[in-house]
């Protein structure tokens, strides 16, 4: 097996079991607080917020550690050892705080969350997208596995919280050991030219990049659209289950319908890159933007577990082209020895800001006028702003990047 191949086999399995640690632990947040620690709609919002106000702290750290070490997988091991310790502390730290005091509780939890998943995630899809494109395999097939490894894992979540929601915090954990075993095994090469490139990052490019116009542009895409796939989908599971008749069937259901999403998701992201191609980025990210409305607005229309399943599976379609156009987009028309910064940055961090500022605002909606309306002004604030992008994203790609000349590779 060659070395891109090993690679792209590894990082894969990689991918698949941090998003099984991942979906373990968190597919069915929304639930556990709801109905283990017997949160409102607002308390859990205000959870919500606190995890994506610790991610959006974390992702221009991670970013810059990213960018200034490369292709070491320092970050990764990291990450990876941090996870080991999952289901421990949702169990024996997170759980009692939040029902000793929701405050100090979602203070402790969004530290550990936004550090080892919420920002975590963007630090290891934008190593993994360096990768690929110096061994030249599609980062979208490797990131298929992450949605395998989701779906994986969500197909047996509601059954085994039914029984015990605990049981999942374990699985958690064993997976992350696994996750731990190959990241040590990853052996990625390094030139000295690549080495010389990394270390040129300076805080000064990362200032520059807000100087951008287009920058802030790529920006308010991401804080009036992407960002709100996230906030409809924290608190979805409850208003799901609450249309069967007991909630322990609707948990199970769910858990289904979240399993056959992703692993339409995972099909999409195989095919994800090469509709982006076709396309083109900006394109891609209107089209992305277009089925994510038709998804919210038609949550607010539809009635009974058919109708919003059916609309909950809009997100297989959106989701992988969204991410694969990012990546291109950012690639096409900005400086590529900055892509962690600007990944972590310009959506990750982009998507957190607005998700602290929304997940709130939509838990307060939640109570007030119900799932449904406010479903119906999430999918209208969508659509406003992949309208206005049509005018502001950028068409053209930039000069193509010089290549680095050989150099002798060091293992990192």
């Amino acid at each position: 097996m060659n070395k891109s191949k090993n690679l792209y086999w590894k990082l894969s399995a990689y991918f698949f079991f941090f998003f099984f640690t991942w979906s373990s632990s968190y597919s069915l947040f929304s639930i556990w607080l709801g109905q283990e620690m017997n949160l409102n709609g607002a308390e859990t919002g205000i959870i919500f917020s606190v995890n994506a106000i610790f991610a959006l702290c974390m992702q221009p750290i991670y970013g810059y550690v990213s960018d200034k070490i490369g292709l070491k997988k320092n970050i990764l091991f990291f990450i990876s050892t941090l996870l080991v310790f999952v289901g421990p502390f949702y169990i024996f730290v997170y759980g009692p705080l939040l029902q000793a005091n929701v405050i100090v509780g979602a203070v402790v939890g969004g530290l550990y969350l936004g550090v080892a998943f919420l920002a975590g995630i963007g630090a290891i899809e934008s190593y993994i997208e360096k990768v690929s494109r110096k061994y030249s395999f599609e980062y979208g097939k490797s990131r298929m596995w992450g949605s395998l490894g989701w779906a994986a894992a969500t197909f047996f979540a509601g059954q085994l919280f039914n029984i015990n929601p605990n049981i999942n915090f374990w699985v958690a954990s064993v997976s992350a050991i696994i996750l731990v075993l190959i990241i040590l095994s990853v052996k990625v090469e390094m030139t000295d030219s690549e080495m010389n490139k990394a270390e040129s990052v300076k805080m000064k490019d990362v200032w520059n990049l807000f100087l951008l116009k287009d920058f802030w542009f790529f920006m308010v895409y991401i804080l009036g659209v992407t960002c709100i796939y996230g906030v409809y989908d924290q608190q979805f599971p409850i208003y799901y289950a609450s249309l069967f008749p007991t909630e322990q069937l609707g948990n199970q259901v769910f858990g289904y319908l979240n399993s056959f999403q992703v692993f339409l998701e995972a099909g999409m992201m195989f095919l994800a890159p090469f509709i982006v191609n076709k396309l083109g980025a900006k394109n891609s990210l209107i089209l992305a933007g277009l089925l994510m409305a038709l998804r919210i607005i038609g949550s607010g229309l539809v009635g009974g577990p058919i109708g919003i399943s059916s609309m909950k599976l809009i997100h297989a379609l959106e989701l992988p082209i969204m991410l694969i156009a990012i990546f291109k987009y950012l690639a096409a028309n900005f400086d590529t020895r900055l892509s962690s910064i600007l990944y972590l940055v310009g959506f990750q961090f982009a998507s957190q800001v607005g998700a602290s500022i929304m997940s709130p605002l939509a838990g307060m909606l939640y109570d007030l006028v119900g799932f449904r309306s406010t479903y119906l002004i999430m999918g209208g604030f969508v659509l406003f702003f992949t309208i206005l992008s049509i005018f502001t994203l950028l068409n053209h790609k930039k000069q193509p990047v010089l290549k680095q000349a050989n150099n002798v590779p060091k293992i990192v």
